[in-house]
């Protein structure tokens, strides 16, 4: 039995931790949009309330409230229910109930902590400019009350009002804390979407890429496997009196072939989808192949019963353009075997110029049926050629019968190195 390792932690610790992270989120939180704000500003305005009751009582016998001055103090602190939805109608109902208590010669210090607590709403929920000029209408209007009611009190509320503006300010500090936190939130949750979104996008391409390597492979083999079957079908059924073996074992080894080579680059494809190790798969063969499959490529149309002069003069071409040019061709050769008729003539020609890659692919065969149902040949092979900064044209031939697909490719200049010249024709 294997022992088991626990990892102790300190309940004191983690309570500290917990709360420190809810004090922490509280300063940063909007007060308008906090949890529960209506039932915690009523709870705030009954301690406010006690507090200023327990101030009444033990400080300034003199200045203890009469039955008016009381009502006039504990209405002061209702508003303070409503201070997150409405922070200068609470200051305004309150500047009204605290000047008749204070005319009245009351307590001067008892409503003073209702006074600071909406002001500091005021200042944290409102722009700075009016929170500013709210305040110094306040002070103003408090200044002139206790000079009409006592000169010596106008004087302590003059020595005191540093705290009001230290308030405000401090008020329109937190609220721009907030506010800078509020946008270090949104840059983190816009950067998340704009990762997201470009995820999604690069699996959106690379599902666009799967799906145009798997069109391009399977049209491909599948018309040279049909192809193959009708000519071993047809030296089956031409003259059963002299049935020509060989004939048909070697159109059978075409069509095999053709599925090993088929299953081994279907097996490559697929691998983008799934984590698998290939060592020791014998059907996995790398990479798909660049300009140096073309001549295999040629071979396939070949066993086809096309006619393929094939000419590469190059050097070295970045991968991507290297397989582009290897499916645009693929793609070329199997409508010129599907759709140029019996033995069609092929003629595949890739030369590098300076900063470009051309290609040309074209038949002297008949070309596809315009009535036929069209399909994404010719738009796989455009979006090849746009993948990688390129241009496809494809169409009828302007100077001879036939169709031509040309594709001009960029690349960076390179020496030409790279030279082949081979011409395929069908034997017998």
């Amino acid at each position: 039995m294997q022992p088991t390792t626990t990892t102790a932690t300190t309940p004191g610790r983690t309570a500290r931790t917990r709360r420190g992270e809810r004090i922490i989120a509280a300063i940063n939180r909007d007060p308008r949009t906090a949890p529960h704000g209506t039932r915690n500003d009523a709870v705030l305005a009954g301690v406010l309330l006690l507090g200023a009751v327990c101030l009444a009582l033990f400080t300034d016998d003199d200045r203890r409230p009469d039955a008016l001055g009381w009502t006039l103090l504990v209405a002061a602190h209702v508003p303070i229910v409503w201070r997150r939805r409405h922070p200068l109608l609470v200051l305004a109902a309150l500047m009204a109930l605290v000047v008749p208590y204070h005319a009245m010669d009351n307590n001067h210090t008892a409503v003073g902590p209702a006074s600071y607590v909406a002001l500091y709403t005021l200042a944290v929920t409102g722009r700075p400019l009016r929170t500013i000029v709210t305040g110094i209408a306040v002070l103003t209007v408090s200044v002139s009350i206790m000079l009409t009611v006592n000169t010596h009190q106008a004087l302590e509320l003059i020595r005191i009002s540093g705290w009001v503006i230290a308030i405000l300010f401090c008020g329109i500090d937190v609220r721009y804390y907030r506010q800078y936190v509020a946008s270090i939130v949104e840059r983190a949750e816009r950067a998340e979407r704009t990762r997201e979104e470009e995820a999604r996008r690069r699996v959106a391409e690379e599902r666009l890429r799967v799906a145009r390597d798997l069109h391009d492979l399977l049209a491909h083999s599948i018309t040279l496997i049909g192809v193959q079957t009708s000519v071993a079908a047809h030296v089956l059924t031409a003259d059963p009196e002299r049935l020509d073996r060989a004939a048909v074992a070697k159109a059978l080894d075409d069509i095999a072939e053709t599925c090993r080579s088929a299953r081994g680059e279907l097996r490559t494809t697929l691998e983008v989808l799934r984590a698998q190790d290939t060592t020791g798969v014998p059907d996995a063969r790398g990479p798909l192949p660049g300009l140096h499959g073309l001549s295999d490529l040629a071979e396939s149309a070949r066993l086809a019963g096309a006619r393929v002069d094939l000419s590469v003069v190059s050097g070295d071409v970045p991968p991507a353009v290297g397989a582009a040019v290897y499916r645009i061709t693929q793609e070329a050769l199997t409508n010129a075997v599907r759709h140029a008729g019996p033995k069609p003539s092929v003629r595949v020609e890739v030369r590098a110029g300076p900063g470009v890659l051309r290609l040309s692919v074209t038949d002297d065969g008949t070309g596809p049926d315009p009535a036929g149902t069209p399909g994404f040949g010719l738009v796989g092979m455009r979006e090849r050629a746009r993948s990688v900064g390129g241009t496809l044209d494809a169409g009828p031939r302007q100077d001879a019968a036939g169709f031509e697909v040309a594709a001009v490719l960029p690349t960076p200049a390179t020496p030409l190195t790279t030279t082949t010249t081979t011409t395929s024709e069908r034997a017998g």
